[in-house]
């Protein structure tokens, strides 16, 4: 089966991400769209396997098989689990409720971790940005601030939520430019800090429910065995 086709015939959930789920979107925002499919279960009977991730078939559209999305939601991914606390969803079957029903299962204080180091990957890349260009990408620079502190509620209050809020204004004053890089430095430092202070206390469980996820995985690849 061509892996666009399975996008089309086969998707469970999709929904826009980026500026527009943020609530952080301007005139010239793209449209992100991610999505997860099921591969029909006799896909993988062959020794050619479906694939984990499809680019397309639209423009700026990616989604993952959905065991692979499982995967990287019981690690902590925080791409991956932004995805299903979208307030734009586009599609979604019962297969695709199911999983939105399982988000808690995949929320843990490995969170702090995996959103911690991919934020400071990211400030590195902006860092970097400073010292040959003088000046960071600002739109960048907004996002990591949006991730540390969606980060930081998170561990605060057990919920993700991936909406600037109240803090719409000051991070897009951020992406034009406006902040000096010294106070988006401070911003950065701090929401760290109290994303640190918040873990100890945190009412997120120590590691995502694995085995509640993998029983919904089972029976979503055995009902596409029967059905498919």
């Amino acid at each position: 089966m061509d892996p666009e086709d399975l996008v089309r015939e086969h998707t469970v959930y999709a929904c826009v991400m980026g500026s527009r789920a943020f609530g952080l979107a301007t005139e010239d925002s793209d449209t992100d769209r991610r999505g997860v499919f099921l591969a029909p279960t006799p896909l993988f009977w062959g020794f050619e396997k479906p694939p984990t991730h499809v680019d397309g078939p639209a423009d700026e559209q990616f989604s993952w098989e959905l065991e692979r999305f499982c995967v990287l939601a019981l690690r902590g991914n925080p791409n991956v689990l932004e995805c299903l606390h979208s307030p734009l969803v586009e599609h979604v079957d019962a297969t695709g409720r199911e999983l939105l029903s399982l988000r808690e299962a995949f929320l843990s204080r490995r969170a702090h971790e995996t959103f911690v180091r991919y934020a400071l990957g990211q400030r590195r890349k902006l860092e970097a940005d400073v010292r040959r260009h003088g000046a960071p990408r600002w739109k960048h620079a907004m996002h990591l601030l949006r991730l540390l502190g969606s980060c930081r509620d998170l561990l605060r209050t057990g919920r993700l939520v991936i909406e600037a809020g109240e803090q719409r204004e000051p991070l897009l004053a951020v992406r034009r430019g406006e902040v000096p890089w010294a106070e988006v430095e401070r911003r950065m430092n701090r929401l760290g800090e109290e994303a640190d202070a918040a873990l100890a206390g945190s009412p997120l469980p120590a590691g995502p429910d694995g085995a509640r996820v993998e029983d919904f995985l089972v029976r979503a690849r055995r009902t596409s065995a029967l059905t498919g």
